[in-house]
């Protein structure tokens, strides 16, 4: 585990744990120094997952004890981490009125379930990969390794983190298993099947710990998650409302704004998301907030606005790289191109995301520049293999360059395998039915382009699809309502198909005598 994450020298030079956290940390860890044997399972086995992935096989069966047994570490406080990642805090004790350095200022992020900023969560990498080494046994450790590692593959879009995530799980696990009170792992292993897109086997890891301790809200982030992949509504309405019962504050605001957008109700969304900002303090997490102010913005179709609020966010932590890619799509609906693909080539460098080289690659082929199209396009290509090589299932957005600049069949088979693996959510009903209808299956597809918009979301893209389907299958009246709304939701929602979507409506005329309900749908 001697692997950091990639920041300049001087975010390296953390502060190792303090005397006093070392010694907390080895009276309190079960079975935590060396020369102990890793706790066996009922069965006689390690609670380790094979090597083949952490999300290749189910967690341990429900059939354990009812309560989890607290790893003794400190007066430890577990938390997660934005995405899901939790981390274990010591008892500062007698430095309590100590200025708080960055490993603590991580821990205090994921004691409030908010994000730590990346120079801060490299500390805390580098300060529990200092300690594990000299005590290999130290299970609370690892799992606060395992998820810090999760977290900071999600955040800088470098999935190799997962396998070291992975690795490190599995060691907290040996030392203690998770029904013997090693709970912190077992939310480490679903936050890590969410970041691979697994979400069956979040959900599985996420469930056995809440049926042992219900009222414990490290669980349900990773839960929320889980059910929104899977398109889960009433469990993820469930898991979200249980989390603002017992976690107040900018994180439930946040959980909850989400909820909302999912629903469609953008009033409620954007009074809570407000709420969630002016309510946020640490940099970190107050970009986090004026970032979903943003992305609220762009798709109400107020390009303005998103860029005040990503630019508000860039300010607050100029590591928020994923609001410099939601700037540089706003700039793109202002026709403020250049300083898009100003943008999008910046946060590629920053934070490599295969989404993002799909709009630089549509931009561009937006401008009638294809050959640079198809140069970011084989970009792209090469993001999708890494992701793969680090088991992570990018399905849905391969697909989706598939249905538009490859080969629709193949998009149509992949999207099939997602639904069969239960992952059922407005995004992957949507691809799927754009698929199905640029493989010639437009009848077939336009069953999934309605569920994708039956969910309420708002969603010009969805609304584009199913007009442009259901005007393919002679429904011509629905045709022109669901373009409308596409174009009036956000009129700018793509540089590619924004226009395709005016042409379509243009050709369709005006409603025939009668009214609009006269023909189709």
């Amino acid at each position: 585990m001697d692997v950091m994450p990639q920041q300049d020298p001087e975010s390296r030079r953390t502060p190792g744990p303090s005397p006093h956290d070392r010694r907390t940390r080895s009276a309190a860890a079960h079975d935590a120094t060396p020369g102990h044997e890793p706790a066996a399972t009922p069965g006689g086995e390690p609670s380790v997952l094979p090597a083949e992935g952490a999300t290749a096989v189910p967690p341990p069966p429900p059939t354990l004890r009812t309560t989890l047994r607290r790893a003794a570490f400190g007066a430890v406080a577990a938390g997660v981490l934005l995405a899901g990642a939790l981390v274990a805090v010591p008892d500062r004790g007698r430095d309590a009125a100590k200025e708080p350095g960055p490993v603590e200022r991580a821990e205090a992020a994921a004691t409030a379930g908010s994000p730590a900023s990346l120079s801060d969560l490299t500390a805390l990498i580098g300060d529990r990969q200092q300690w594990v080494e000299s005590h290999p046994q130290d299970a609370p450790s690892w799992a606060t390794l395992g998820s810090a590692y999760v977290e900071w593959g999600r955040r800088s879009a470098d999935a190799a983190y997962y396998g070291r995530a992975e690795e490190a799980l599995k060691r907290s696990l040996a030392a203690q298993p998770g029904e013997r009170g090693n709970g912190e792992a077992w939310v480490g292993m679903a936050a890590l099947a969410n970041a691979r897109q697994d979400f069956l086997a979040a959900k599985r890891w996420g469930e056995t710990v809440r049926k042992q301790e219900p009222r414990t809200w490290r669980v349900y982030p990773v839960l929320i998650e889980a059910y929104t992949g899977l398109g889960d509504r009433k469990a993820a309405t469930e898991a979200t409302e249980k989390f603002g019962e017992l976690r107040k504050g900018v994180p439930a605001l946040a959980r909850t704004a989400d909820l909302y957008r999912d629903q469609g109700w953008r009033e409620d969304a954007l009074a809570t998301a407000r709420e969630a900002a002016d309510r946020a303090t640490a940099p970190a997490e107050k970009a986090e907030a004026l970032h979903r102010l943003g992305e609220l913005a762009w798709e109400r179709g107020e390009p303005e606005e998103a860029v005040a609020q990503f630019d508000a966010a860039l300010r607050t932590d100029s590591g928020h790289h994923a609001s410099l890619a939601g700037k540089a799509r706003a700039l793109a609906a202002l026709d403020r191109t250049d300083e898009a693909l100003a943008a999008y080539q910046s946060v590629l460098t920053k934070l490599p995301r295969p989404l993002y080289a799909l709009e630089l690659g549509e931009l561009y082929a937006s401008l009638g520049l294809d050959g640079d199209a198809r140069t970011q396009y084989a970009e792209l290509e090469k993001l999708l293999a890494q992701s793969r090589a680090a088991g992570v299932d990018e399905s849905v957005l391969r697909a989706r360059y598939e249905s538009e600049h490859g080969d629709p069949a193949v998009a149509v088979e992949l999207l099939r395998a997602q639904w069969k693996k239960q992952h059922r959510s407005a995004a992957v009903a949507d691809a799927l039915g754009w698929a199905l209808h640029r493989a010639g299956q437009s009848e077939e597809g336009l069953k999934y382009a309605r569920q994708a918009v039956d969910t309420g979301v708002r969603n010009a893209s969805y609304a584009y699809h199913l007009g442009v389907i259901e005007r393919q299958l002679g429904e011509h009246g629905a045709a022109r309502r669901h373009l409308e709304e596409a174009l009036r939701t956000n009129p700018a929602f793509s540089p590619l198909d924004a226009p395709k979507a005016r042409e379509a409506l243009e050709a369709l005329g005006e409603p025939p005598p009668g009214g609009p309900g006269a023909t189709g749908r």
